[in-house]
């Protein structure tokens, strides 16, 4: 008698699992965004302190090469966007506010901030920004007991937590800190690597019960 894997599948297995290019943007997401605030402050002509200096400072008008933040928030949008649109498994209000987290990335990019001032868009979609991309893992959560690990309240909660605590700080710098940099590009890092981690999550969890099934499936015939 021959069975059909996908009848043996527990219920989230059924769903399916990310697809190669979620995969990809969920990878170029960190990467574009590190890489980006890492070269836009490399080739400053005057050296830039990253440690006390923001990133929207780097994309300011009147910056020399403002423009590589604007594309590396640009990419870094788009990648958030198209995983979230990728990540399947994820509760539909989780992929939503991805992909305003996303879309606020981009916003972001298109509404640099003046030179020596503040903007009231940028800051608005910033805020908006670090809402959803704090909040999406809660709302991202999956209850079935064979759910992937990032998709776990556990895991959605202990993510939420950290992250409220780096904003803690990042608050606290925000008062004339002297760490103000290091603290942005650590919360915004994490908030870009945890898409990550959870496509890895889904991925790995659809191979483990992949493997067994088929060799059911085998044994059947």
């Amino acid at each position: 008698m021959v069975r059909n894997p996908q009848r043996l599948a527990p219920p989230i297995a059924r769903i399916g699992t990310v697809p190669w290019w979620g995969v990809a943007s969920s990878v170029f997401a960190p990467i574009i965004l590190i890489g980006g605030w890492t070269l836009a402050a490399d080739l400053q002509p005057v050296p830039f302190n990253a440690i006390q200096r923001s990133i929207s400072a780097l994309g300011a008008v009147g910056m020399p090469y403002r423009w590589v933040i604007a594309v590396t928030l640009l990419g870094v949008g788009v990648c958030h966007a198209t995983t979230a649109i990728a990540l399947r498994p994820a509760a539909e209000t989780g992929r939503a506010l991805l992909v305003i987290g996303g879309i606020s990335s981009i916003l972001i990019a298109v509404n640099p901030q003046p030179s020596g001032g503040g903007s009231l868009p940028h800051e608005a979609f910033s805020l908006v920004g670090v809402v959803v991309m704090t909040l999406w893992p809660l709302a991202a959560v999956r209850r079935e007991l064979d759910a992937p690990l990032g998709l776990r309240p556990a895991a959605a909660v202990v993510v939420t937590a950290f992250t409220l605590a780096l904003l803690v700080w990042f608050g606290i710098e925000l008062l004339h800190g002297p760490e103000l940099g290091i603290a942005e590009r650590t919360v915004t890092a994490d908030q870009s690597i945890w898409p990550l981690l959870v496509v890895l999550s889904v991925r790995w969890a659809r191979q483990s019960w992949l493997l067994p099934a088929q060799e059911k499936t085998a044994a059947c015939r």
